[in-house]
């Protein structure tokens, strides 16, 4: 047989072998803890990558009415570490630091000076539950318009009482759906829903949703993305 020939039958066997391997070997490389944890740190920066660049700030989140609101005692309690972190409500305001114009202590008057939004949007826990609840508070990105904020900037980040820590992407932050939140149903915050204020964003998973702020940044750089990002969750995570 002409060796020409049959060289090309044997590259032509080799290639359909490793095609056929192909699969198996990923899930080899799975296997080995290293590689493992490389190719999921890169599949979720990829993930992330592509949540971002599909983003559209004017894309709204659905809304609902009143009679598909989740009754209030139903919307679970969730947090990582306490129900209350102690929060002395009177004395309470939000530091503003950063990137800003106008930085400082707001008070909670201050921020409920500014138009006041009410919607009915879903809750989307990462464990795998979901709520319709009503939401009231003041966009973000009103509040970002008062402490003259470089929107250009690219981060906001917030600390909280009980330690918890999180960031948006600007795009987010001006979205008009995303709330600094002081009401639910109606009625101002209770303690285990993040009184006296938190982030209310249904573009957006729950843990993204900051409860109890005390303290908000913007910032060109972020030092720490979130309590549960860096740990290795989702940075972006959309809805």
């Amino acid at each position: 047989m002409d060796s020409t020939i049959e060289s090309r039958r044997f590259k032509s066997v080799n290639r359909r072998e490793l095609v056929k391997l192909t699969p198996a070997l990923a899930l080899g490389a799975f296997a080995i803890p290293k590689v493992q944890n490389y190719l999921l740190k890169a599949g979720l920066g990829f993930s992330d990558w592509a949540s971002a660049a599909l983003f559209r700030s004017g894309h709204l989140a659905p809304t609902f009415s009143h009679s598909e609101l989740t009754p209030f005692n139903r919307f679970p309690i969730n947090d990582y570490d306490v129900d209350d972190p102690g929060v002395d409500l009177e004395r309470w305001n939000l530091t503003v630091t950063g990137a800003v114009q106008k930085p400082g202590a707001y008070t909670q008057v201050q921020i409920q000076s500014l138009p006041k939004i009410t919607q009915n949007t879903r809750h989307v826990c990462v464990e795998g539950w979901d709520v319709i609840g009503n939401f009231s508070g003041a966009r973000l990105s009103d509040f970002l318009k008062m402490i003259g904020a470089d929107t250009a900037a690219g981060f906001v980040t917030v600390q909280c009482a009980d330690d918890y820590y999180e960031s948006l992407d600007m795009a987010t932050a001006l979205h008009p759906q995303t709330l600094l939140c002081y009401e639910m149903y109606g009625q101002p915050l209770t303690r285990e829903h993040g009184a006296p204020l938190r982030l209310t964003i249904p573009t957006k998973v729950g843990y993204k949703q900051a409860k109890y702020l005390t303290h908000l940044k913007v910032t060109r750089v972020l030092e720490k993305v979130g309590y549960w990002e860096d740990q290795g969750y989702s940075e972006f995570y959309g809805l």
